[in-house]
């Protein structure tokens, strides 16, 4: 095939710096325009990106299904593939077998990962719905309807190490039960595989001019830039509330979806209806078509007060609030989500279940049937100096289990130690021996 010998040209001779590739194909028996493949190390921007998309819908299905993956890059298919790789235990079988029976394939080895984040954003514009993200498990309940067009997103994970190949088997299982589900219904579609951002980053360092070629120390490659936080500026265009999270993962109805993924690089003002003063915060961020909800905004009240015992300002977070088509989820603070004012506040984990730092404001509230997890969650809402954080106020206790741990088996030792030297001291010697050298002890007998 010609995509394929594409392919195996571009992985010969391609190397990627912060990018990942998208595959675009239809269901067998639906046609895609021609689309002229970039050039080898020709990087598509998002502009670019969009031009396809709009060729691609002109004629292809408007059933559109994203198979968007955490992490992607052209050495996963050249590691773990098939047709890509020559191996015959492929790890992407049914996602080739898509590829080959579908007539023109668009394949785009080297997407701008920026751009990537925006390609749910970008199908929701061209279609004009809204996204419907759907659980792999809850498959046998969807029943497609043909007559109307429909966004479908199904997130798959991914993790670096021994388990990738493996999880990539999985990963692809989810994608033929998907692609079969489609075909049982006889429900055209236009499907597209991507990832998130690259799995594998080759850096890349320009030659400046006037530099020396000559040898140097060997050093760390500097590592990836990483997403920026996500900034709400002031009635005077200042900076007063910050947020970074890795994940802001909500599950509703049995469905999860996080919510970090794209408030990062959005160019659209996710953060309208936030407000901030000297006393209060309130950062709000606002999503459309999401969990399959009309609109939904997720709110952080964040609240400055003075405790006299502590003679200084604490920042806290008094509630965590989901606002959805009309109704309310509240979340309180368990009084966990606090730090001084000046400083921001970190946690590794933010969750409503294990280790709740946030609870349900009621038992019969709304917010029982949601579940938060945040990770690797930082926020600050006063005392904010630029767009850097300040100094973190860690959630976790200096008594972590760890250094219980240690402190109970120290202790354990040195009773040991104690009571051994103390037994040692006990030990006395005899105050007489017999002599074995002297005269034997004689008894006079009578007569």
């Amino acid at each position: 095939m010609a995509f394929t010998s594409l392919l195996l040209f571009i992985c010969s001779i391609y190397s990627c710096y912060a990018q990942v590739p998208l595959l675009m194909w239809t269901s067998d028996g639906s046609n895609m325009p021609n689309l002229a493949q970039p050039a080898a190390g020709q990087t598509v921007s998002g502009g670019q990106l969009t031009s396809y998309l709009k060729s691609a819908l002109s004629i292809a299905p408007h059933n559109v299904l994203l198979f968007l993956q955490d992490e992607l890059s052209m050495d996963d298919f050249t590691m773990y593939g098939g047709v890509f790789g020559n191996k015959q235990d492929s790890a992407f079988s049914n996602l080739e077998s898509a590829l080959r029976t579908s007539s023109n394939p668009l394949v785009l080895p080297a997407l701008d990962w920026s751009a990537s984040h925006s390609i749910l954003e970008l199908f929701q514009g061209e279609l004009g719905i809204p996204a419907v993200h759907i659980d792999p498990s809850t498959l046998k309940e969807i029943k497609l309807n043909a007559a109307q067009p429909f966004l479908l997103a199904v997130h798959l994970p991914y993790t670096a190490g021994d388990q990738t190949k493996e999880l990539l088997l999985k990963n692809d299982a989810v994608i033929g039960e998907v692609l079969d589900m489609f075909k049982s219904q006889d429900v055209p579609y236009t499907a597209v595989y991507t990832g998130l951002k690259p799995s594998r980053v080759i850096e890349e360092t320009p030659v400046m001019a006037g530099r020396s070629m000559g040898r140097s120390l060997l050093q760390a490659p500097p590592q990836a830039s990483v997403k920026p936080p996500l900034v709400f500026n002031d009635a005077e265009g200042r900076p007063c509330i910050l947020l970074w999270a890795d994940t802001l993962l909500a599950t509703y109805n049995k469905i999860e979806v996080d919510l970090a993924r794209d408030i990062f690089n959005s160019s659209t003002n996710v953060t309208a209806g936030s407000v901030c003063n000297e006393t209060l915060s309130r950062l709000v961020l606002n999503y459309r078509g999401v969990l399959g909800l009309q609109s939904l905004r997720l709110i952080f009240s964040m609240r400055k007060t003075f405790f006299p015992v502590s003679a200084r300002h604490w920042s806290l977070m008094e509630q965590v609030v989901l606002e959805y088509d009309g109704q309310r989820a509240i979340f309180n603070g368990s009084g966990g989500i606090y730090s001084p004012a000046e400083y921001s506040f970190h946690c590794q984990s933010v969750s409503s279940t294990q280790s709740p730092l946030l609870v349900p404001r009621s038992a019969t509230d709304n917010a029982t049937q949601w579940t938060l997890s945040f990770t690797d969650f930082q926020i600050q809402g006063f005392n904010v100096t630029g767009e850097d954080f300040s100094y973190a106020s860690d959630c976790a206790g200096f008594f972590t289990p760890g250094i219980w741990m240690g402190l109970l088996t120290s202790l354990l030792m040195v009773f040991i130690l104690t009571y051994g030297l103390h037994m040692i001291m006990q030990v006395r010697t005899m105050d007489r021996f017999d002599d074995p050298k002297g005269p034997a002890i004689s008894v006079p007998q009578s007569e």
